[in-house]
């Protein structure tokens, strides 16, 4: 069984490499493994040593440090500080939605997250 601070890493692992849009094989190439270890290193299924967390955050342009964030939520296994799931960044719908946010120019993504928020508080 895997332990759940590797699951909580390799979910960072492919929601970041899901949000620079890179395939597992541009990963592994850029970090010199091959694609199938980088699978068990999202799924949990094997531990990533520190010197190959090091390579993979300069990789996708993050702190090792990204790689915990949200620990301590996801241990407890409920909603975050703002009522999100534990798992948002596991979730494929989300993170093509964050992607594509994050391509409209800088100005209609203000004027487009300004909608949202007043469509969220309307619900």
């Amino acid at each position: 069984m895997a332990h759940p601070v590797d699951v909580h890493v390799g979910k960072r692992i492919r929601h970041r490499r899901w949000l620079v849009g890179m395939t597992q094989q541009q990963l592994a190439e850029k970090v010199g493994i091959k694609f199938q270890q980088i699978q068990k290193y999202e799924t949990g299924a094997n531990r990533v040593s520190a010197s190959r967390l090091w390579d993979i955050s300069e990789v996708l342009d993050v702190p090792v440090s990204f790689f915990f964030e949200g620990l301590d939520e996801a241990q407890q296994g409920g909603m975050g500080a703002e009522q999100l799931p534990a798992d948002l960044m596991g979730d494929k719908e989300a993170m093509d939605l964050i992607r594509s946010y994050y391509a409209i120019p800088e100005n209609q993504r203000r004027r487009l997250f300004d909608l949202a928020r007043v469509l969220s508080d309307v619900a």
